[in-house]
């Protein structure tokens, strides 16, 4: 059996990444961000446009740096791939409920506006929610994973830490890193925002981790939102006399 390929770029393989360029990176990474969150899209496809700009952003200026090799974050797609996406989206599942009722014993917690709001729509404004959140996930995992790469970067070729330290210290930087980037969402609600966004993040990193594909990640993610997303859907259009 081959042996597993590593996590490009961190160690110059396929092609190296300079501090400057790690630091184009980041800031391409909060521009996109800065994009879906300013640009204003109320309904589709409009909302299309922030989405796609929050992914694509990002993923230019690696092509920029990496020329071709910008597909080494990428892998395969496969029923072996798609069964991955439904573990690890049915684990972060588990892992966000599980911390969002020790959340929710210790004090209140704040709803998402944007899932709370999705229980009025009807079939079609549903369906047509669901669309942009496709690319705004391969965005968000983008927005975890490169800085997961920058900072086993950073770990290894600078703080001279080991590979396996470094990893750790790039999970917990990357998942602090995107658990801050929701604490609007949830109306600066901290212990919600790292304890329940955060522990999800962990699952979703330990995606890529195991299969160095953001496919899987992404895959598993929009399994992870999807679910909840349906849920309140669901729950919403059940006629009271079934419930």
């Amino acid at each position: 059996m081959p042996a597993r390929a590593d996590f490009p770029y961190y160690d110059g393989r396929p092609v190296p990444i300079t501090g400057r360029g790690w630091i184009l990176l980041m800031l391409s990474v909060a521009g996109a961000f800065a994009a879906l969150i300013t640009i204003p899209a109320e309904t589709f496809p409009a909302t299309l446009v922030p989405a796609s700009l929050f992914a694509g952003i990002p993923l230019l200026a690696l092509a920029h740096l990496t020329k071709r090799h910008w597909t080494a974050l990428f892998g395969p797609v496969g029923l072996k791939q798609v069964g991955q996406m439904f573990l690890f989206g049915i684990l972060a599942i588990i892992a966000s409920l599980a911390a969002g009722v020790t959340v929710y014993l210790l004090g209140s917690v704040a709803p998402n506006p944007a899932v709370a709001g999705m229980g009025a729509m009807s079939g079609t404004a549903f369906v047509l929610r669901l669309i942009p959140t496709i690319p705004q996930l391969l965005g968000e995992e983008i927005l975890s994973i490169l800085p997961f790469l920058a900072f086993l970067w950073l770990a290894t070729t600078h703080l001279r830490l080991g590979r396996t330290t470094g990893i750790g210290v790039a999970i917990v930087s990357s998942s602090l890193l995107f658990a801050a980037a929701h604490l609007p969402t949830y109306d600066w609600h901290w212990v919600q925002s790292f304890g329940v966004i955060g522990t999800a993040r962990v699952v979703l990193t330990l995606a890529y981790i195991w299969t160095r594909n953001l496919w899987v990640s992404t895959g598993a993610h929009v399994i992870n939102d999807w679910s909840e997303f349906s849920f309140t859907f669901a729950a919403s259009h059940v006629p009271i006399g079934t419930r």
